[in-house]
């Protein structure tokens, strides 16, 4: 049974995760919360709300995981966003939205660091760390894969009814959860973790204080997570100002198509270059495409940011890496949940705020503006790259 624990479990989560992104209403979703509550910025308020629930539940979430088991923590993750769905779906006022939004929250706080630490302790407990980013790239392609046949449907579906479409969505979660009952629970660390959580939590946190490289990598996952996060949701307000209900899907769908491209080849790109490089170059390339587009938008517009979705996959299991080689194996899902705290907690500031530019000033001007922010994650790339040079011309010279 052991050697089977990696395989089962990575096939298993590959189809958890395509459906677990085969969400049809996701490239309407701002234009069904915002006609809902009124506003761009009560809509994406919607989503800031998804965060703040989610940073509140993302540290007893991950404690919950690495002390109880990753099986259960997945499972319950399942059906909370077959739950949080069906709100969405009953929608009708800002309230009723609002408690969906809690539930989606606490749906991604038992996923986040839960479901990747599944995937690096399967590949741990068969001795097989060193494919972590292979494997975690061609696991992580299956969301963009099932994000983008279901964009590509829910457009079509969408320009019929708003709400049948989410209806509809309530399905794929439901298999999830049916998914989740037959994952293997692999073994999490050699020695037996801690019982008192508030000492589990108190020592992962010590962890960030003490190492500048994973603080340094935590500040760019959150900064580009938060800001780059806003800017998706936002995405389909402006894809509206350039294009009609039924091709509101299209854009989503091939960009989905290559950030799974670029999700499932990231492995053999890191191999070839360094992490950090690719992360600074595609940085770079990102801010030009998007002021491409938002610049001068037109039905050109969508050509541009749809160039960047393959960077945003290779860079994301880049991302990724890294910060797992920089955390502790018995706290593992812990220190990815307080990474994603702290990203949740920015996204539900910044996505607020940027409603509110886009009330004033409208989507695109908003979203150009959101793209030229991001520049501030150039320099601590580039010492992020410099570092890992150092390091890789000592171990030749050694």
């Amino acid at each position: 049974m052991k050697a089977q624990v990696s395989a089962f479990n990575v096939r298993l989560l590959k189809w958890f995760n395509f459906f677990s992104e085969f969400r049809l209403y996701a490239p309407v979703a701002i234009i069904y919360f915002s006609q809902v509550t009124g506003s761009f910025a009560l809509g994406l308020s919607i989503f800031s709300i998804t965060s703040v629930s989610m940073a509140v539940f993302e540290v007893p979430t991950g404690a919950f995981s690495d002390i109880l088991g990753r099986k259960k923590t997945i499972m319950l993750g399942a059906g909370a966003s077959a739950l949080a769905l069906v709100f969405f779906a009953l929608g009708g006022s800002f309230w009723m939205l609002a408690i969906g939004a809690v539930i989606m929250g606490l749906a991604e706080a038992f996923f986040s660091g839960n479901n990747d630490a599944l995937l690096y302790d399967s590949l741990r407990t068969d001795s097989r760390v060193k494919e972590f980013p292979g494997v975690f790239g061609k696991v992580s392609s299956m969301y963009e894969l099932g994000l983008s046949i279901s964009a590509f449907i829910g457009g079509f579906v969408a320009d019929w009814s708003l709400e049948f479409v989410i209806w509809l969505s309530v399905l794929p979660q439901l298999i999830c959860l049916v998914l989740s009952f037959f994952f293997i629970e692999p073994k999490r660390h050699s020695r037996k973790i801690q019982a008192n959580v508030f000492k589990h939590l108190k020592d992962a946190f010590l962890q960030f204080r003490k190492k500048w490289r994973l603080r340094t990598l935590s500040a760019t996952s959150i900064l580009n997570w938060s800001i780059s996060g806003s800017m998706h949701q936002f995405l389909p307000a402006f894809y509206m100002t350039i294009l009609p209900t039924w091709a509101l899907g299209l854009p989503n769908a091939l960009g989905y198509f290559m950030s799974w491209l670029g999700y499932h080849n990231a492995g053999r790109i890191i191999g070839r270059f360094r992490e950090t490089t690719l992360m600074l170059s595609g940085t770079l390339f990102d801010r030009v495409m998007e002021f491409m587009a938002y610049r001068w938008p037109s039905v050109y517009s969508p050509i541009f940011i749809v160039m960047t979705s393959f960077t945003y996959g290779v860079n994301t299991v880049a991302s990724a890496s890294l910060l797992h080689k920089e955390f502790m194996s018995s706290k593992r899902a812990t220190m990815g949940s307080l990474n994603s705290l702290a990203g949740n907690m920015l996204f539900a500031v910044f996505a607020i705020l940027l409603g509110m530019w886009a009330d004033v000033v409208g989507p695109a001007k908003a979203l150009l503006t959101a793209s030229l922010s991001l520049l501030v994650l150039i320099p601590l790339y580039a010492i992020l790259s410099h570092e890992q040079r150092q390091k890789l011309t000592f171990r030749n010279v050694k």
